[in-house]
């Protein structure tokens, strides 16, 4: 029988509610690009596979498993006036500073599995930076032995 020597999980759907957290962080990004274009707001839902209406993702939605520069990339082909690197840069900062909304209280289950002596980790599609900033937010980033984004040089 192998022993359970650690914990990796993953942020988004795991840690925190994922349409709850990134339903009203799209909504506002699309809504800030778009710059008034209610035509190019509903092209930037249909390219993300987002509803605007219910400010939730479809099941088929590419965001809810990709990386933060896939976003980026879909959004900026939508933009072609707009730089991408400027369009991520927007997005990651903008996902570093949104609300969260916790899927258990972490701080208490997190403390919990740590206290078993299993070592805590984490690794995400969302860029390091967030995934951090998400974690201090929270309170918990001390309880992670381990934390990876898309963009910590380990791939997506």
């Amino acid at each position: 029988m192998t022993q359970i020597k650690g914990l990796l999980f993953d942020k988004d759907g795991v840690l925190f509610d994922f349409h709850g957290t990134w339903g009203g962080w799209a909504h506002r990004m699309i809504v800030a690009l778009a710059e008034g274009d209610p035509a190019l707001e509903a092209r930037l839902g249909e390219v993300l596979a987002y509803d605007l209406g219910n400010r939730r993702f479809r099941p088929e939605s590419f965001v809810i498993a990709g990386t933060s520069r896939q976003v980026s990339e879909a959004i900026a082909a939508e933009l072609p006036r707009k730089d991408l690197e400027a369009i991520h840069a927007v997005l990651v900062a903008e996902a570093a500073a949104t609300p969260l909304v916790e899927a258990v209280p972490l701080r208490a289950t997190l403390s919990a599995l740590k206290a078993r002596g299993l070592p805590l980790g984490l690794a995400t599609n969302d860029a390091e930076a967030s995934a951090r900033s998400h974690l201090a937010k929270s309170g918990v980033t001390d309880l992670f032995a381990f934390i990876a984004g898309s963009d910590s040089g380990h791939g997506a």
